[in-house]
């Protein structure tokens, strides 16, 4: 158990470092989703109701943390790439560690930076009256500890099998942002069209998006909690068995 836990643990460790080193990094993650939901929400606010009355600002907030999870993900798994230019990666490789241990500790590591900067801007909540209680606090830990462990694996995958920044960000641009378009955390799935609404809701993002806007607007329901979670755990699951596989996936080298 030590020779899979230590590896990963170590693993974790580093990615927190590393990230925690770089300010930059931590205040842009923040900073962008923040004035997007200020603009947006402030801009949209009196143009958009949804179907219970809620402002849009506050409608938005459950959206605009998924962002800071989303990009939090993004950048933290973009040193895999940076891993393996440095050589770093091919160290790990050689080493007699289990390949699950790197998949484990690299998403480990995204998943709590994610996490705790998407937990961070709860703060913001009551100054524009949204409250809860320490059982809604714990419930969103979970769903955005869930959403950020997917993303996470996500990222990790797409960045394993790919050489350069360039082609990371493209597909971040193609997939991504548009899983997190189609999740409703712009506008409801009610108000949306019939084949848009289909999509929305094979988004597994979505069911993060609307568990989160449940616990902080009970009387927002577009599915049980409970059918939320379960997605979102199978989609973790999913994702991290598919980043094993491919870790795991044998190359051939060029001669």
């Amino acid at each position: 158990m030590s020779t899979l836990l230590l590896p990963a643990y170590t693993l974790w460790q580093r990615e927190l470092v590393r990230f925690y080193r770089q300010r930059s990094r931590v205040v842009g993650v923040i900073a962008s989703p923040l004035l997007f939901w200020l603009v947006l929400g402030s801009g949209f606010g009196r143009s958009i109701q949804t179907s219970t009355g809620t402002d849009y600002l506050s409608y938005f907030f459950p959206g605009a943390l998924i962002m800071i999870v989303l990009f939090t993900s993004i950048f933290t798994m973009m040193s895999v790439i940076e891993d393996r230019r440095e050589g770093f990666l091919l160290s790990v490789l050689v080493a007699p560690v289990h390949r699950s241990s790197i998949v484990l500790g690299k998403v480990l590591g995204g998943s709590t930076l994610a996490a705790v900067q998407g937990l961070v801007f709860l703060v913001l909540a009551p100054l524009i009256g949204i409250h809860f209680g320490l059982a809604q606090f714990a419930l969103m830990v979970l769903i955005v500890f869930l959403v950020s462990f997917a993303l996470t694996a996500l990222g990790f995958a797409v960045a394993w099998s790919l050489d350069s920044a360039q082609a990371f960000h493209a597909i971040i641009n193609l997939f991504l942002i548009p899983l997190w378009l189609l999740s409703g955390a712009m506008f409801p799935i009610a108000h949306a069209s019939k084949w848009i609404r289909a999509v929305m809701l094979a988004n597994p993002l979505t069911y993060g998006v609307e568990s989160l806007r449940y616990t902080l607007f009970p009387s927002e329901q577009a599915f049980t909690v409970n059918t939320a979670l379960s997605v979102l755990i199978g989609f973790s699951a999913a994702v991290f068995v598919i980043s094993y596989i491919i870790v795991n996936r044998r190359r051939t080298l060029p001669a």
